[in-house]
């Protein structure tokens, strides 16, 4: 390939008349291949009316039912433990992933095939591509390689560009601060609070990472790679570009899809320039069909001819700028208070609790969860470190702090109760407070 400035220029170029036909013509074939495949989708599609046929235009669209992150996971209770909406058969799974879920225990468990392989490391190359990253690059992955989705498709991507592409699972900080420069990394991935850790090992260790080879940073996994204090921070401590990117176990990365930005209480299209809730509608996905589900996600979406890249794709202005609901994105992983609720009630000798994000030493973000026990003879220490480690297992591993505090400490509540505190700053200022969503 010539070093194009697209990846794809055909599709990235496309007149929108011709985005919007190919689009149609993808929804409809979407809509065929639920309905025949998965009876859970077919009900739904024949309550409100629609069949692939009807499918003429991408206000058709809005015929559709939207589609929940709560009804995923009604369809695993039903039919556990992967659920109703699978269009393949299951033996045909080439790969598993889970993502933190709205209750409870239970995680969002997500089964692949080839196909969604394949289109899930195309759909990163676009992003890889167009922010500059080429064969010739060296490209370090620092992530832990889990059934947490994480940069699994930018890892294939890497090595669908060329690049030499380096796994940094299983080591500690500093062997990976090491290795970066030891193998002569260009590009590194990982999410905003480990850029800034590793940044700090490096400090330690005496490496100078500004001097170092690393030109692009491919962030992702938290809002802050958005966030212009953070985002200025981390390039001043790598001296390097960052690019911001999201993406979620159910949908893949952000490509090619039907994009609809809808305001959360009406479900109605908003304007370009208005935030709204980004509901998404997949057309790579090959073991589960995935149409109009709701992210949770602000966004605000504006006309791709606003940047002279010479893409015709709208554009998401300032990435993902907050959350719909009570989820809070803790370094990459979803926390749900009513599920970190339902883990802390399993232990009855805990009489009231609180959820505390903060920001330590101004560059990390923290969760600990803050518990009161009456019973002077239960065994607090074995209660706090059960509850760490469930806690952990729940939520891909993340550490939670679970510490004891003394009685009446914590706030009572007649109403509704307000049991999550985050306290946390944006990365890179003098103690500037989070906005809350």
């Amino acid at each position: 390939m010539t070093d194009s400035p697209y990846w794809n220029p055909r599709h990235e170029t496309m007149a929108r008349k011709d985005v919007e036909a190919l689009q149609v013509r993808k929804l409809r074939n979407l809509v065929e291949w639920a309905d025949s495949q998965v009876p859970w989708q077919a009900k739904r599609l024949r309550d409100a009316g629609v069949t692939a046929d009807q499918i003429r235009s991408l206000d058709d669209l809005q015929r559709i039912p939207i589609m929940t992150r709560d009804d995923w996971m009604q369809g695993q209770v039903e039919e556990p433990p992967f659920g109703s909406n699978v269009a393949v058969p299951r033996e045909s799974a080439i790969r598993y992933h889970m993502t933190s879920g709205t209750t409870g225990k239970t995680p969002i468990r997500v089964l692949d095939g080839m196909k969604d392989w394949e289109w899930i490391a195309e759909m990163w190359c676009y992003g890889l591509w167009g922010f500059g990253v080429r064969p010739r690059d060296v490209l370090f992955v620092a992530f832990g390689y889990s059934t947490f989705i994480g940069f699994w498709g930018l890892h294939y991507a890497g090595e669908k560009l060329g690049c030499l592409t380096l796994p940094g699972g299983a080591m500690a900080t500093d062997q990976r601060v090491k290795q970066i420069v030891d193998m002569g990394a260009t590009v590194v991935a990982s999410t905003p609070t480990y850029a800034l850790r590793m940044a700090q090992e490096a400090r330690a260790l005496g490496i100078d990472l500004a001097g170092s080879s690393v030109q692009r940073l491919i962030l992702s996994g938290e809002p802050a790679g958005s966030i212009p204090a953070t985002k200025k921070l981390i390039q001043e401590e790598w001296g390097a570009r960052a690019g911001d990117t999201a993406g979620m176990t159910e949908l893949g990365t952000i490509m090619i899809y039907i994009e609809e930005v809808l305001d959360p209480e009406s479900d109605r299209p908003v304007a370009h320039g208005e935030m709204g809730e980004r509901v998404v509608t997949s057309f790579g996905r090959g073991f589960i069909p995935v149409m109009r589900y709701r992210t949770r996600d602000l966004v605000v979406k504006v006309p791709g001819m606003s940047c002279r890249c010479g893409r015709t794709w709208d554009l998401y202005e300032g990435g993902i700028r907050g959350r719909v609901d009570d989820m809070k994105l803790v370094r990459g992983t979803n926390v749900y208070p009513r599920a970190v609720e339902a883990i802390v009630r399993e232990h009855p000798e805990i009489d009231e609790f609180q959820i505390h994000l903060y920001t330590a030493e101004g560059r990390r973000d923290e969760i600990e969860i803050l518990v009161e026990i009456p019973d002077q003879e239960a065994d607090a220490g074995g209660i706090t470190a059960r509850l760490e480690k469930e806690l952990a297992d729940a939520h891909e591993a993340l550490r939670f702090g679970v510490k004891q505090v003394d009685l009446g400490t914590l706030p009572r509540f007649e109403l509704k109760a307000k049991r999550l505190v985050d306290d946390r700053i944006v990365i890179g200022t003098e103690g500037e407070r989070r906005a809350q969503v």
